[in-house]
């Protein structure tokens, strides 16, 4: 779901080309949902191996963070721990729209609806556990770093970014704010041509970025109280947020009262699942981890042809050609005269 704060903060555009050199700590789960939704047949079949397995995250995964190595940028993957309880009502939520989603998949396909089965098996889909063991596992023969994180990856990705591991945080949502993320950038994995959702017209997309400090300064507010500003919309921990609030509104009330608890007797029909003060704790202090280490190496070559072309059954002929892609755009950045020297 995701705070929605896209009507009420700045954004900038950016060109990859101008990340040379940043590490950017990106939302693994975040990314792969995207990869697994958007990387489909026409009729909304995802790409499979074989034996069946799905491998468009894979695809996704290769090609286009491959596409931010050859512009020089350093990616870190971050992948969620253990979600906080009070996330169980929106991951039952998106359960049930899944579930829908199915419904009106087969309804489409019986009537031979090819734009709506797209439509729905994108909405209906699903990560599993051996998607994410085959992400870790392609990375790492990439020779790329990936973080487990003991709470949420997007909570994690923020700490690495403030302890300046990692010089931007990388996700659709901007739930990252709320984490403190100093910068947060948007757009990098989908960057390009895509489809308007329900329309046959196609929008270019580039990759923005949103500064904390600027959303701040912007808003007229602290950082406790855009976490405030966020919880009267809607977080991923209170989904429903207040009934009829929009962002706009929520900013008025809290640039006003200066708080949430301030604000509550000037709103009807307020209801939360807890306390805001439990749920603003798990944005002011997350569950978070030290316990990782950042290494680029050499992609291990045969290792990615073994595994995506042998297992999976992708081409060798493209792998091969995206591999020297990486390899000859990593040489060019700033002046490194072999991958070696830029990986390490």
């Amino acid at each position: 779901m995701g705070v929605n704060f896209k009507d009420l903060i700045p954004r900038a555009s950016i060109r990859l080309e101008d990340l040379s050199g940043k590490v950017i700590a990106v939302d693994a789960y975040n990314a792969i949902y995207q990869f697994l939704s958007s990387i489909r047949q026409p009729d909304g079949t995802p790409l499979k191996d074989s034996g069946g397995k799905i491998t468009s995250h894979l695809s996704g995964l290769f090609y286009r963070t491959g596409n931010l190595v050859e512009r020089g940028l350093r990616p870190v993957y971050v992948f969620d721990g253990e979600s906080p309880a009070l996330k169980a009502t929106e991951i039952e939520r998106r359960k049930q729209v899944k579930v829908q989603a199915v419904a009106e998949y087969e309804k489409a396909a019986a009537e031979g609806d090819v734009v709506k089965m797209r439509k729905y098996a994108q909405a209906a889909t699903t990560m599993k556990d051996y998607m994410l063991e085959d992400s870790m596992r392609l990375l790492e023969l990439m020779g790329l770093p990936w973080v487990q994180a003991s709470g949420e990856g997007e909570a994690q990705a923020a700490y690495m970014t403030r302890c300046g591991d990692a010089d931007f945080c990388v996700s659709q949502d901007y739930d990252s704010l709320l984490f403190g993320a100093p910068k947060l950038l948007r757009n990098v994995t989908i960057s390009g041509k895509r489809k308007v959702p329900g329309k046959n017209v196609y929008v270019e997309v580039t990759p923005e970025v949103t500064e904390l400090s600027k959303t701040l300064s912007f808003c007229k507010l602290s950082y406790e109280q855009l976490v405030d500003v966020g919880i009267l919309i809607g977080t991923d921990f209170n989904p429903d947020g207040i009934k009829g609030l929009g962002p706009k509104t929520a900013l008025k009330l809290i640039r006003e009262h200066g708080s949430l608890e301030s604000a509550l007797p000037y709103i009807k029909n307020v209801t939360f699942p807890v306390e805001p003060a439990t749920i603003r704790e798990i944005f002011l202090h997350p569950k978070v981890s030290d316990n990782y280490k950042l290494e680029w190496k050499n992609p291990n070559h045969q290792g990615v042809i073994d595994f995506l072309c042998e297992e999976k059954g992708f081409s060798e002929e493209r792998i091969q050609k995206a591999l020297e892609r990486i390899e000859t755009g990593s040489k060019k950045q700033k002046g490194k005269t072999s991958l070696e020297q830029w990986f390490n």
